[in-house]
């Protein structure tokens, strides 16, 4: 670890507190010229430190750049390895080429910005820079292929639950993967895997979360505007937010995945729905039909009821929904 990130750790730990430069040189065994270099380095890359002579230095309260030291201040699990990234092309995709290298589970990348990010069914995932957080969990799960689907569910209340730690907004979900504030999508998840044939496990799943934090300035895209939200209105709402935010998403989902098989957060996915009893178009390939969502199960199917009276179990990864206005 750089002298640079030592000093923002132990600043990130003392936030809004005043350190001095002597007392950060010998916590981490080096020069205060060496200190003072490193604090003029954060400096440029954007944080606002306050030196006062015989006092020291203090970071800023309303510094709001993420880092994972930023995040680890707030995260009870130990074992996650968090990078943080202003822009990449898409997490999902970085976390993939990590994970065939031989990435151990708990890898964790996030990202300010995503160039290229990706939805289900291929579809664009529109991430700006600033007003959202991007992230991707990288798992290494003794589980069935077909059970991938609970990874994807977990992380759903995991974020619902994070999201209402940091607002006042309720966080309902739209079957499979959405979290829709005030009837409009926040959050999207996508979780991809890689498969192997012999066992018919999986070899490893990555789960990532794209989340909506801030509204853009001048808006969402046209083709957007009108389904999308964010859960603050401005960026300044959400100073010192976003670390913790990201911090209980990942304490909540590890606890899940800990306890995997007992799927204990299948109670509250139900009880977060907002499809059911709703009409909603069901989306299969190139096949639409208008159907009323009647029920969840415990395997996180979604029955509904065609307009003929026939019934069926849906399963994620055959279709898609719409909800009807």
């Amino acid at each position: 670890m750089s002298v640079k990130d030592e000093v923002l750790k132990e600043l990130e730990n003392n936030k809004g507190d005043y350190i001095s430069g002597g007392q950060l040189a010998d916590n981490l065994g080096v020069s205060r010229n060496s200190v003072w270099k490193a604090i003029k380095a954060l400096e440029k890359s954007g944080y606002e430190i306050n030196a006062i002579p015989n006092k020291g230095y203090c970071l800023a309260e309303k510094n709001d750049i993420l880092s994972s030291y930023s995040i680890k201040q707030h995260l009870k699990n130990p074992h996650l390895d968090i990078s943080v990234f202003s822009s990449v092309t898409s997490t999902n995709t970085i976390l993939k080429e990590m994970a065939e290298q031989g990435a151990k589970e708990g890898t964790v990348i996030i990202a300010e910005e995503q160039t290229a990010g990706r939805g289900r069914t291929g579809k664009q995932f529109y991430s700006p820079k600033g007003t959202g957080i991007y992230i991707s969990i990288l798992l290494r799960p003794d589980i069935p292929a077909e059970e991938s689907l609970f990874l994807t569910t977990s992380a759903a209340v995991a974020t619902a639950r994070a999201i209402e730690d940091v607002s006042d907004k309720r966080a309902l979900i739209k079957w499979v993967n959405d979290i829709y504030l005030e009837d409009k999508k926040t959050c999207g998840i996508l979780t991809e895997g890689a498969f192997n044939v012999e066992t018919g496990k999986l070899d490893y799943a990555i789960v990532g979360i794209g989340i909506n934090v801030c509204i853009p300035d001048g808006g969402f895209p046209d083709n957007i505007k009108d389904i999308a939200t964010a859960i603050f209105d401005k960026q300044t709402d959400s100073i010192n937010k976003r670390s913790i935010l990201i911090a209980n998403l990942l304490d909540y989902f590890m606890e899940y995945y800990k306890d995997f098989k007992s799927k204990s957060y299948v109670k509250e996915y139900i009880e977060r729905s907002m499809i059911i009893g709703k009409t909603i178009t069901v989306i299969e390939g190139s096949k639409t039909s208008v159907a009323k969502a009647i029920d969840i199960d415990k395997n996180c199917r979604l029955k509904v009821q065609f307009e003929d009276g026939t019934t069926k179990w849906l399963s994620s990864g055959e279709v898609s929904t719409k909800i009807h206005k």
